[in-house]
């Protein structure tokens, strides 16, 4: 497959590959499904069957206990479409907004977006605070700094307009605002213990699932780490998905969301926690991420690989909130933390090789993951199809520009004890479906370099 520095680059991206400041006029009304391909065949996801000599039964007393397989499934309220921003405001007041406190970044701002995002909140009577002072991987002092900046203006409900790194920011405000003390002191599993404020998200990547997710990952700037918050509060109300917004991308950006969505599908699909209801959406989203997103570093401005892909990150966001994830993000938070590298880029290196270290003992799973991304599994041994799954990832990975190794982004031997012993610490670790130890951890590291 190409690389990315060997595609064509469509009108209006300058040398580096990022999209120029100008709205492209463009066709948003039609259906992904329009393109002609033919739909994936069906998919047949294992899972154990009933006992038809156990049928279900009737009502249970009181003192009966719960159901032995039982599947949560939380997401938002989804708007999903182009033109979907539209309803920013009207979804605030429907969550109580009177005063709403909007987190975003430079980028979104010089995009047109945050302005367009004010209008829509304008026309039904509310006038946000903005914050914008929100990098990627966020840090402990500017969600601390965004939530002074809520508590002075007395606002209420809170919006995020931007990428995972604005949606992160904008839950830390929320978990400060209802919890108090530091957002560092919010590390783990079920420890916002509070109600929050009301949340309203509009992604700007098609990648990250933090609009539809239950975790926050924040970077530690004194340890250097990223720590990962889970927790059902931290769901948002409401997700208002705009493909429209996906188009001012940077090519890195849209490269990295990618691929940080599609190891979601694979995480989740694999997890210890997944359930029928979150393999589907697993196993659909790999689908669409594989299909769509090199036509959309190709044609960025493109409605129906753009839509594709919104819909792709959005299933896999709903996939790995309810199951998780595994050791890909263990490890990738733990080097963003350290180096302050791209998420997605970072998961894009990783996975090709977590992938064959969790199917060294159980390759079943990922036959109909591969199935799902054009991997030939018929006539196969599942070893065999692990084993083209993981080089399928690795061939996407080339074709959008993702480097190779670890050591293409900074990370050198002398690194690996501190990130391992950073990645025995992350929650994400404690779904992978294979036990990693010191040991493997630091091999994997090695291998990645």
């Amino acid at each position: 497959m190409p690389r990315l520095s060997d595609l064509p680059k469509p009108p209006g991206t300058g040398a580096a590959g990022v999209l120029d400041g100008r709205r492209r006029a463009v066709r948003w009304d039609r259906s992904p499904r329009g393109r002609g391909d033919r739909e994936p065949p069906e998919v047949a996801v294992p899972r154990r069957a009933l006992d038809e000599a156990e049928p279900l039964t009737g009502p249970c007393g009181a003192a009966a206990g719960a159901p032995a397989e039982l599947a949560k499934f939380h997401v938002p309220e989804i708007v999903f479409g182009p033109g979907s921003l539209a309803e920013l405001g009207h979804a605030a007041l429907r969550v109580g907004a009177r005063r709403p406190f909007l987190v975003t970044d430079p980028g979104l701002i010089e995009a047109g977006w945050v302005e367009e995002a004010r209008g829509h909140l304008e026309l039904v009577g509310l006038r946000p605070v903005v914050f914008s002072g929100v990098t990627s991987n966020p840090k402990d002092h500017e969600i601390e700094a965004a939530y002074q900046q809520y508590a002075a203006a007395g606002a209420d409900v809170i919006i995020a307009v931007g990428g995972g790194s604005c949606i992160d920011a904008a839950k830390g405000v929320a978990i400060l605002s209802g919890n108090g003390g530091t957002i560092l002191g919010y590390a783990g599993v079920d420890r916002v213990v509070q109600p929050i404020p009301p949340l309203v998200m509009a992604p700007s990547t098609s990648g990250t699932g933090a609009d539809v997710s239950q975790f926050a990952v924040v970077t530690d700037t004194t340890q250097h780490t990223k720590i990962t918050i889970i927790s059902r509060t931290l769901v948002p109300d409401v997700s208002i998905v705009d493909p429209r917004l996906l188009t001012t991308m940077p090519d890195e950006l849209n490269a990295a969301t990618g691929l940080d969505a599609l190891t979601h599908a694979v995480e989740s699909f694999v997890s210890r926690a997944h359930n029928p209801l979150t393999d589907q959406h697993a196993l659909h989203a790999a689908t669409l991420i594989t299909r769509n997103l090199l036509h959309t570093m190709v044609h960025p401005a493109a409605a129906e690989p753009r839509i594709a892909m919104a819909q792709g990150a959005l299933e896999a966001g709903m996939a790995f909130t309810n199951a998780i994830l595994g050791i890909t993000h263990a490890m990738s938070h733990q080097v963003g933390g350290l180096l302050d590298a791209p998420h997605g880029v970072l998961n894009g290196v990783l996975l090709p090789h977590t992938i064959r270290f969790n199917a060294a003992t159980d390759p079943e799973r990922f036959v109909p993951l591969a199935a799902a991304t054009g991997v030939d599994v018929a006539g196969r041994s599942a070893a065999e199809v692990a084993e083209s799954f993981a080089c399928r990832v690795r061939e996407l990975a080339d074709a959008v520009g993702v480097p190779r190794g670890l050591a293409a982004l900074g990370v050198t031997e002398a690194d690996i004890g501190t990130l391992t012993r950073t990645t025995l610490q992350d929650a994400c670790l404690a779904t992978n479906p294979r036990t990693a130890s010191a040991a493997d951890i630091a091999a994997l590291f090695r291998q990645a370099l």
